[in-house]
């Protein structure tokens, strides 16, 4: 809800993610996926309201918990942390201001696995180098903190509890190419470990080197979900858009994408890409419908060299 009008920031989203599967969810800012993962974890605006659902499985378990469903004390007491860890998009934002980070990191320690007594300290120290966090700054309070050093801290913290679900929003914001490939490789080694991945990311080079699938979202809605190899190497993508994504990278083409994003309060009947799209057409008037992964009417044909992208991408 924005100034009494309904906004709708994610719509028709629909994915699943396997125990042992990381799933890249990219796209330009302002498309939904911090939105999606807030709305998962019963972190949106009270204004804000859901439908739909999103069930989550357990190890051993039959019957998903139904999140968007959920009460808060369940999520609080059940769900964050224990079932879905999260590494938040703006980490100075979830760390409490008044407590160092080995405080911080000691109480998750101590509640999420029952440490207590002199192996205590030892499994704080373990949590911090497990992300990288550097030992001689856990007595540091959050605002004594660098933004790289305040992502560390917040994915030592995820990664405590080692739940079942890990949704890690933006966690290479600040972080040196060579800490951000070690992030991204011990959330993969999370998900290694038999556990799900929902990656939020702009950095699809981070994406490409642990994602097993690709969800590409525009405008509130998926319009590519694509195996990462296929994705990222031949045939490439088949969504104009996700083309341009790639055309846009350094590696690549280093050619953006014309235009802006439209406002999500005021998004065209049909396909919200088509104004930016050398591709459109009248049909695009249409919403259109996924079809085999892809959301367009005229989507590049599979098999198509990846390196041909400004037909398709409108660059």
């Amino acid at each position: 809800m924005r100034r009494g009008r309904e906004i709708a920031a994610v719509s028709d989203v629909s994915f699943d993610l396997a125990a042992g599967e990381c799933l890249a969810l990219v796209g330009e800012s302002g498309c939904g996926k911090s939105v999606l993962a807030s709305a998962l974890l019963g972190l949106l605006p009270a204004n804000a309201s859901t439908s739909g659902s999103a069930l989550l499985y357990g190890p051993g378990q039959d019957t998903g918990l139904d999140l968007p469903a959920a009460d808060e004390a369940t999520l609080a007491r059940t769900v964050r942390g224990r079932l879905i860890g999260l590494v938040p998009q703006s980490p100075a934002a979830h760390l409490t201001p008044v407590r160092t980070v080995r405080s911080q990191l000691a109480e998750t320690v101590r509640e999420l696995r029952g440490v207590r007594g002199k192996e205590l300290a030892e499994a704080t120290l373990a949590a911090a180098a497990r992300a990288a966090f550097p030992a001689d700054h856990l007595d540091r309070y959050p605002h004594q903190l660098s933004g790289g050093l305040a992502q560390r801290a917040a994915t030592a913290l995820a990664l405590v509890g080692d739940a079942p679900l890990l949704l890690a929003d933006e966690p290479t914001t600040g972080l040196d190419r060579d800490l951000v490939q070690r992030t991204v490789d011990e959330l993969r080694t999370h998900t290694d470990d038999g556990r799900g991945l929902l990656l939020i990311t702009h950095d699809l080079a981070a994406a490409e080197r642990v994602a097993d699938r690709v969800a590409v979202m525009y405008a509130g809605r998926v319009v590519e979900l694509a195996e990462a190899r296929d994705f990222f190497g031949e045939p490439g993508p088949r969504h104009p858009y996700a083309r341009g994504l790639l055309a846009a990278l350094p590696e690549r083409a280093f050619t953006p994408i014309p235009g802006m994003p439209p406002e999500l309060g005021d998004l065209p009947d049909g396909c919200a890409f088509a104004p930016r799209c050398t591709r459109a057409s009248a049909e695009c008037a249409q919403l259109p419908v996924p079809t085999d992964g892809v959301a367009c009417h005229h989507p590049v044909a599979a098999g198509r060299p990846s390196a041909d992208v400004c037909e398709g991408s409108g660059v």
